[in-house]
């Protein structure tokens, strides 16, 4: 008898305990609707990279050119997109390395929605303030890479920085006379590039430059024209050490790395970013360099493989810092 009870007294809690556990469990672990912050770190030698997110924009295929609806859909396929419109982050990268915080491109701010404007926020989840950066390398005046130089009243966002341009970008952009002969849904864009460079212009801290050269040390230009004018990336440090900075080479990437020949409308010279772009891939392949781009799924950086046709993306893996 006493068995029975001490037996039935056992299964009774066990359950009461169960069902406890099942209601702490639903109600103590609600769904968290946000996502972690938009940074990535990444030791480069003596020199810390981190990867900011600016936030996501979608691309219609529609806007590549010299391929056709069929050969994307198999690409978007092969890569588990669904659909012709594909996600697009916006990516910038933070360089601090010989007691300076270098910034390589922006973000968009909210000129392209409100689904961007992040790169300030995740600046400061990072551990840093817009006064801190010592220089803004830019890729292209385009908005999505401009624009988050200034806030919504047209103020500096970054006032102790240098901000460095190509000049053939510098002076197409910025050109009210090329604006006005523009086609008229284009001037916008060149709007958005005076707004961002008119309080720098106005203090002396927007510099141009117009050849490959070292603009900081370990921290040198190269030109990847065609996909805008002025369109540069960077080469940041030295021997087995570096990272390519790239902007722009790449939008989809599950198109233009198995076809490198596809453009963009977005390019200013499609048959130049073209060429641009089979140059960078080679050289990346061959030298097994890190690379890193604007528009690459976050954090945007990895490697590139040649294969037997194209090439493919081959992302970095999630790693801890060395002590």
């Amino acid at each position: 008898m006493i068995k029975r009870y001490c037996f039935g007294v056992r299964r009774v809690l066990a359950a009461g305990l169960f069902v406890l556990a099942a209601g702490l469990a639903s109600a103590g672990a609600p769904p968290q609707k946000t996502q972690v912050p938009g940074y990535y770190r990444l030791a480069l030698g003596n020199a810390e990279i981190t990867a900011l997110f600016d936030g996501a924009t979608q691309i219609d295929a529609k806007l590549l050119k010299n391929t056709s609806a069929q050969e994307v859909a198999k690409l978007h396929a092969r890569m588990f997109v669904k659909g012709s419109t594909m996600q697009v982050a916006v990516n910038a990268y933070l360089i601090n390395s010989d007691g300076k915080l270098v910034l390589v491109d922006a973000g968009a701010a909210k000129v392209l929605g409100p689904k961007l404007g992040q790169i300030v926020a995740n600046l400061k989840a990072a551990g840093y303030a817009p006064e801190q950066v010592d220089a803004v390398l830019l890729t292209h005046l385009h908005g999505d890479h401009v624009a988050g130089l200034v806030d919504a009243e047209g103020r500096a966002v970054f006032p102790n920085a240098q901000i460095w341009s190509a000049k053939a970008d510098n002076d197409f952009w910025l050109s009210e006379a090329i604006a006005a002969q523009a086609p008229k849904e284009f001037q916008p864009f060149f709007k958005m590039a005076r707004d961002a460079a008119a309080p720098y212009l106005k203090t002396g801290q927007w510099k141009t430059f117009d050849a490959d050269r070292e603009l900081l040390p370990g921290i040198a230009s190269f030109a990847a024209n065609g996909h805008t004018p002025g369109h540069s990336g960077y080469l940041v440090g030295t021997g087995d050490n570096r990272l390519l900075i790239w902007g722009d080479i790449v939008h989809n990437h599950a198109v233009q790395f198995a076809r490198p020949q596809v453009a963009i409308e977005f390019d200013n010279d499609p048959k130049a970013a073209v060429a641009t772009r089979k140059k960078i891939f080679a050289k990346a392949a061959k030298e097994k360099l890190l690379v890193a781009g604007m528009h690459l799924p976050f954090p945007g950086i990895g490697h590139v493989r040649k294969e037997t046709s194209g090439y493919s993306w081959v992302p970095i893996d999630f790693a801890p810092l060395p002590d």
